[in-house]
């Protein structure tokens, strides 16, 4: 299973110095996941325009945590769970689109903490019929 693209230019060849400018950096922000990792995140969902660079980095982050020796369940789940709940309702469907990409355990453990955090529901709630 293979999620990557070709990368985007680094940091240091942008001349961009923050935490969250690339698919790269994004992955290496989910994969640390600390306080700050978690505020450069949220700092940069606000930003319609770097959508494309968490969503890469979210499937880069996936698709190490696929290859990984160890599978940290509980930290996939945390992960999904807290970006459904930070990200705007412009990312709901594309997050679940993502999480629904394979059926690798990791991926699994994403998709639950996903649906776990209501995102989806509370951007696009059902229809009163």
């Amino acid at each position: 299973m293979s999620f990557s693209q070709p990368h985007s230019a680094t940091p240091a060849a942008t001349g961009i110095s923050a935490g969250f400018v690339d698919r790269d950096g994004v992955a290496q922000n989910l994969s640390g996941f600390t306080d700050a990792d978690q505020a450069a995140l949220k700092a940069g969902m606000e930003h319609p325009q770097r959508d494309e660079a968490l969503l890469g980095g979210l499937e880069i982050y996936l698709d190490a945590a696929s290859k990984a020796r160890f599978l940290n369940t509980l930290k996939l789940e945390k992960c999904g769970e807290w970006l459904g709940r930070a990200a705007p309702d412009r990312l709901q469907i594309r997050l679940n689109e993502i999480a629904r990409q394979s059926q690798h355990p990791a991926v699994a453990a994403f998709r639950a903490g996903l649906a776990r955090s209501g995102g989806l529901e509370r951007a696009y709630p059902k229809a009163k019929v």
